[in-house]
């Protein structure tokens, strides 16, 4: 006798690209190695890997490359059966070239993509076979055309009638859109928001261009509007969690920087990991800055994620709090 279908505890959805990694610049030519890149999808692993039901319930073409994106995130447990397939559009290309020991180019043929022409009517289909405990998204699906916009709302209006709570990760990138027509849509987002996770100088990209300079009191506004806690990302130099009116701070993990892409993927699967396991702000900093460091000291975009039984591996630090 079947069950009743079990709730994902984490729901996400984006565009979830063939990635090409070189070994040196295109224009030389040379083999490359072939995997799949994602911001949302990365997350889904990560969280995957750490033992939480994830489900991704993006867009991919009718084709082999639409295959690989949706075999990879099976083998990896996250659950696909929302994704959708489009034969009208093809998967998007990203293309990774190394260019010196700390600088990658990237080059994107996502225009027109199965991705950029995800419809709202898969975020329904996914709250409607169960709804989440949490639904992730960032600043990069709404940048991707008005179908992946009207999906991204139609999500934030679901989460709220079915009591999700909201995690964004502003994941700001000006190759799909300007600052200011992030601003435009993102600012109007703030009052769906429970967790908003983003860089020090994304943070402008939430508020009214009269808020603030100081992150501090950036924080506070965002909090006035409602968002419950806000994570900022300073990269080498750790993170931070403002909420109430306490800031609490934790250093990075001293790793070997071997390829920054992920990382910041990486900490959002770690934070929202340990959200789910009911940890404090200190307990959700400390895993975020380890899967983090997981992933700068590994090659890839999700490769070097690390399992639960992998954590230990970096030790464990406490964060200071500030008042």
């Amino acid at each position: 006798m079947s069950g009743a279908v079990q709730a994902p505890e984490v729901l996400t959805f984006g565009e979830t690209m063939v990635a090409l990694r070189g070994s040196g610049p295109l224009k030389l030519g040379g083999s490359m190695r072939v995997s799949v890149a994602g911001a949302e999808s990365n997350v889904a692993i990560g969280l995957g890997r750490l033992g939480h039901r994830v489900a991704w319930a993006g867009a991919v073409g009718d084709d082999e490359a639409g295959e690989l994106v949706l075999r990879t995130l099976r083998a990896e447990g996250v659950d696909v059966s929302g994704a959708s397939r489009d034969d009208g559009a093809p998967t998007g290309l990203i293309l990774f070239e190394p260019r010196l020991p700390e600088v990658t180019r990237v080059h994107y043929y996502r225009s027109g993509s199965a991705g950029s022409r995800l419809k709202a009517c898969a975020v329904e289909a996914a709250f409607t076979a169960a709804p989440p405990r949490i639904l992730h998204l960032t600043g990069i699906t709404p940048a991707l055309g008005p179908s992946a916009l009207c999906a991204a709302r139609r999500a934030l209006r679901l989460a709220r009638e079915h009591s999700t709570l909201v995690c964004l990760d502003v994941n700001f990138r000006s190759r799909l859109w300007s600052s200011e027509e992030a601003a435009d849509v993102l600012a109007d987002w703030m009052p769906y928001v429970d967790v908003l996770i983003a860089s020090d100088d994304e943070l402008p990209l939430c508020l009214p261009s009269s808020a603030p300079r100081e992150v501090t009191g950036q924080a506070e506004l965002l909090l006035g509007l409602g968002v419950g806690e806000i994570v900022v990302k300073y990269g080498a130099d750790g993170a931070a969690v403002h909420t109430g009116g306490d800031e609490l701070r934790a250093p990075a993990r001293q790793v070997r920087a071997v390829d920054p892409v992920g990382a910041g993927d990486a900490f959002v699967a770690g934070y929202l990991s340990a959200l789910l396991d009911g940890e404090d702000a200190a307990g959700r900093l400390d895993r975020a800055v380890t899967t983090g460091a997981f992933a700068v000291a590994s090659h890839g975009d999700w490769e070097g994620a690390p399992t639960r039984a992998e954590l230990p591996l970096l030790g464990a630090g406490a964060g200071t709090v500030v008042r």
